[in-house]
């Protein structure tokens, strides 16, 4: 009843009469304003008139599942939010929740994260009501060894997502950091359970700073936000729905096909990697070439400096110019 009341109210250009709310929902004036009552209490700034009714005047910046809902543009992801204020990690949360069957296309999202992670075991720093911490569950009917390729698409639709809701030039370091200005604000940590030929499920953790105001003195020249770019507060809701947008539209391309060729083209577009001097780190080697191409499998082609070009599918890569690598 919540939810749809609080639709009732957002729809509205002006007052909503009890009587009104009583009649579309058949339910009694008392239970509506207890319910009124409880979004008070959680942020909502509502206005009642006596003979007039409510007017919503203002909504919290929560992450919840009413607010992410409202005109979110998705047939099946993210149709069900699982919202906490605090937690410890989402992926680990949402591990959980797949593990004992829970649907392809939850969504974990969390306003603060006590020990959210990053790639190889790193500590993600997630500031409460600053960012985006959410993790999603997916269950591809495709090999393990293709799991990579679902962390580029989610990769190219965060990227896509974050340029459409806030106008700002985003970019991809390969195979899945988001760049502004050559400072970092989105990492995609993807962690899968699998068997010998089957994909139980991934969990796509992805962690954006978006109105974080200032960085430890660590990371102050290696990350950034997308309030300290663009000089302004940005809407996290507006950002979520246009990622799960891109997301499910990219990921249902590639279930349909199997295939990346359309999806890696889009992908170039946005990756500053590509063109660029970098440094392969893979298995105690380090060596210096220029990454040329991608490959049909989403694999970074890299030309060494004798002229020999190699195939990267994991290990660091750092890029001229980028997070403190000059």
């Amino acid at each position: 009843m919540k939810s749809k009341i609080l639709q009732l109210l957002k729809d509205s250009d002006g007052y909503v009469s009890g009587e009104e709310i009583s009649k579309v929902l058949g339910v009694s004036r008392t239970a509506i304003w207890k319910v009124i009552s409880h979004l008070k209490e959680e942020g909502y700034v509502i206005e009642s008139v006596t003979k007039k009714g409510y007017l919503l005047q203002e909504t919290p910046d929560l992450l919840t599942e009413d607010e992410i809902l409202y005109h979110l543009k998705t047939k099946w992801l993210g149709r069900k939010i699982v919202h906490y204020h605090q937690i410890d990690s989402t992926n680990k949360e949402a591990k959980k929740l797949a593990a004992s069957g829970e649907k392809e296309g939850t969504i974990v999202i969390s306003e603060e994260q006590l020990a959210g992670r990053g790639r190889l075991g790193r500590t993600w720093i997630s500031p409460a009501g600053t960012g985006i911490w959410m993790s999603v569950i997916l269950r591809p009917s495709i090999a393990p060894t293709d799991a990579s390729k679902i962390t580029l698409l989610a990769g190219l639709a965060v990227c896509e997502g974050i340029k459409e809701a806030t106008g700002l030039p985003v970019q991809i370091k390969w195979p899945n950091d988001l760049v502004l200005h050559n400072k970092k604000i989105c990492g995609i940590l993807t962690e899968m359970s699998a068997e010998m030929e089957k994909i139980n499920y991934i969990i796509l953790g992805i962690g954006i700073n978006v109105n974080t105001d200032s960085f430890p003195e660590d990371l102050k020249n290696t990350a950034t936000s997308l309030k300290i770019e663009g000089e302004k507060e940005y809407d996290r809701k507006e950002i979520v729905k246009a990622i799960l947008m891109y997301l499910e539209q990219y990921y249902e391309l590639y279930m349909k096909n199997q295939d990346m060729e359309d999806l890696l083209e889009k992908y170039k577009n946005h990756c500053l990697t590509l063109g660029k001097e970098v440094k392969i780190i893979h298995r105690n080697e380090e060596f210096i070439g220029k990454a040329v191409d991608l490959s049909k499998e989403g694999e970074l082609m890299v030309e060494k400096q004798d002229g020999q070009v190699i195939t990267v599918f994991s290990g660091e890569v750092s890029v001229r110019g980028l997070y403190g690598y000059i």
